[in-house]
């Protein structure tokens, strides 16, 4: 098939789980035997930050504005059989409608924001999503799952409202046999909400384990916050150095955002990532985290400080070994970029033979 993917960005990680989610599953997509191209808006940032500037598993378009996306792919995007739009595009709105109204292929929306897209569609913010535009989509793909795939369809009225959840690609994860340089660390950008969580599950066993060591990557964090001595920063971590950077913690952190942790069922790809690379993980709690792994078998669940330090001051090393590795085989069984290539596959071939059927019977 040819399948047009028009997303936040797949040329530049900087600041965004996008880029590593868009590369892996394409990737798969083009070894199945797909013809995949990629579109998105070439804006400062990002342009500033590319970490690959040209995919070898697709055709990358940038483009200046929507009009010059009309001018330039009108017929690509016409002559597809799938096209799908992620969230988070700039002027996506715009771009969304341009392209429901040139596709003649099958047509979706990629939600990797779902949480954050309700909450803001119930405040009527539009910034790259309209509700008038979900019916329109054949299908709504959500990196959420669970309850909110209802709302997606009763309140949204989207035809078809499907998982597809974050992945991982094990060609670029996986375990290395390095010494430990950290007890615990975290990977992820900045947000307000995630902080508290951040603080109370690393900031503060660093400050009450003073011989501990400690590490937390991402871009965007405040001056005015105060480290720990013993807490090392990285601002910002290309996907090249993520396996490197786990497989030296004894322990990683994962943290959700707070429209995911209340809309549960909303695995980060860091999460995925970590476990590939086989690294025990210690994570914040919330709905649905039991249908992804197994707590206490495959990942710990910290609430609180004393938690989490005990984690990582007192369990047996055997059995944080075996954590890790279970974590590992049921990513490997369950959760890589395969996995999701031929998810997205049977969901667009379901679709091309549902349009077919309706069209022989009309």
């Amino acid at each position: 098939m040819k399948i047009v993917i028009h997303g936040l960005s797949i040329t530049s990680s900087w600041g965004n789980g996008h880029a590593t989610t868009y590369r892996a599953l394409v990737r798969e997509l083009s070894a199945r035997g797909h013809e995949v191209t990629f579109i998105e808006r070439d804006v400062p940032w990002y342009a500033a930050n590319r970490d690959l500037d040209h995919p070898p598993f697709c055709e990358t378009h940038l483009y200046s504005s929507v009009p010059s996306l009309k001018r330039r792919f009108r017929s690509l995007i016409r002559d597809a059989d799938a096209v799908i739009v992620g969230s988070f595009v700039p002027e996506g709105v715009a771009v969304a409608d341009w392209i429901l109204s040139t596709a003649q292929g099958v047509t979706a929306f990629y939600d990797i924001d779902t949480p954050v897209t309700m909450a803001k569609l119930e405040a009527r913010d539009y910034e790259y999503l309209d509700p008038s535009l979900i019916p329109r989509f054949d299908f709504y793909l959500s990196f959420t799952g669970g309850p909110i795939l209802d709302v997606i369809e009763q309140r949204y009225r989207s035809p078809m409202a499907r998982p597809l959840y974050c992945c991982v690609d094990p060609s670029l994860y996986f375990p290395e046999a390095v010494d430990n340089e950290y007890d615990l660390g975290y990977l992820g950008t900045y947000s307000d909400d995630r902080q508290p969580m951040l603080r109370r599950l690393l900031i503060r066993p660093a400050h009450r384990w003073r011989k501990g060591r400690f590490i937390v990557a991402g871009p965007l964090y405040p001056e005015t916050i105060r480290w720990p001595r013993n807490v090392a920063r990285i601002e910002h971590l290309p996907p090249d150095r993520h396996r490197a950077f786990y497989n030296a913690q004894r322990f990683t952190l994962n943290i959700t955002r707070a429209a995911m942790v209340k809309a549960g069922y909303s695995p980060s790809v860091r999460l995925f990532e970590a476990a590939a690379c086989g690294v025990p993980i210690i994570s914040d709690s919330w709905p649905g985290l039991e249908t992804f792994f197994d707590i206490g078998r495959e990942l710990l669940v910290a609430r609180s400080s004393d938690e989490a330090l005990a984690f990582v001051r007192e369990l047996d090393e055997r059995e944080r070994h075996r954590i890790g590795m279970r974590a590992r085989r049921r990513v490997l069984r369950d959760h890589t970029a395969a996995h999701r290539a031929a998810e997205l596959e049977r969901i667009i071939v379901e679709v091309r033979r549902g349009d077919a059927t309706a069209a022989s019977s009309a």
